[in-house]
């Protein structure tokens, strides 16, 4: 009788040691339902404005862009000394002053970076 209960509680032991070892060595059930991940909602980017944009007096919302006209397909651009490219709502008018650094007036469109033109000046390089 004491050698069957002796290996009964030989084989609990057994049992009992397998299964911490199993845990420990990350054997898991695999059936379980995942955890679901939750991120924290993120700012978005902040939009910087071309260079030396300073608002207009006579409207908060007419700027000046200095940059570069440079064709982009078959529109005309401006680009900005970071690289930024913005459109022109006409971009026919920035055509004479292709690859010269000009100083833009008008308003800007955040969303679709455009700037809708109220006037081209170009600069001395």
């Amino acid at each position: 009788m004491k050698s069957i209960e002796f290996r009964v509680l030989l084989g609990l032991s057994s049992c009992a040691l397998f299964l911490a070892g199993a845990q420990a060595w990350g054997w898991t059930n695999h059936n379980a339902t995942p955890m679901p991940v939750i991120q924290e909602p993120q700012a978005p980017p902040s939009q910087t404005a071309p260079d030396q944009a300073t608002p207009n007096p006579d409207s908060s919302k007419t700027s000046t862009f200095t940059g570069t006209i440079v064709k982009d397909g078959e529109q005309y651009v401006l680009r900005d000394s970071s690289g930024s490219v913005y459109k022109l709502d006409d971009s026919s008018r920035a055509q004479a002053f292709e690859g010269k650094t000009v100083k833009v007036t008008g308003r800007l469109d955040a969303n679709s970076k455009m700037i809708h033109v109220d006037s081209i000046q170009g600069l001395a390089s």
